[in-house]
């Protein structure tokens, strides 16, 4: 597995748990990837902690002006309907499209459907990739 791509499931997981817990909002003080032991903790390669601390960050300190854009793009389902975990990859990858123009939005909108289809339910990844797509083509 791609440093990145644990990376972006790490960063998923801190997500999930913190929309979980109902804190996402409140400028949070959490424990990083709390779904890791500490010796998983310990073993993590480097770059792969400073990219998920780098999505982390950059979500959250946008996350107001990201759910808006899911809220745009989401006609049929309201933010509070989303599955949190579908939710939270919508949330990262939309911080990705917008913010991280190093990344081609190709790759950001195939990790989200990847991350979909391994921590969702089955057909919730054609939900993710519509709005992704969507939103990626409107942006270009």
């Amino acid at each position: 597995m791609s440093s990145r791509h644990m990376a972006r499931e790490l960063a998923l997981t801190t997500l999930y748990s913190l929309d979980f817990h109902k804190v996402i909002y409140e400028n949070p003080e959490f424990e990083e990837f709390p779904t890791l032991t500490d010796e998983e903790r310990e073993a993590l390669n480097p770059e792969t902690v400073i990219f998920a601390k780098y999505l982390l960050a950059g979500t959250l300190e946008h996350l107001k002006e990201i759910d808006s854009m899911i809220t745009k793009y989401s006609i049929n389902r309201p933010l509070d309907k989303i599955d949190i975990i579908d939710r939270n990859i919508l949330r990262m990858s939309i911080f990705s499209l917008l913010y991280d123009k190093d990344i081609p939005s190709h790759v950001v909108i195939t990790e989200g459907v990847r991350l979909s289809q391994e921590y969702s339910r089955e057909v919730n990844y054609k939900f993710i990739n519509g709005i992704l797509d969507s939103m990626e083509k409107q942006l270009r």
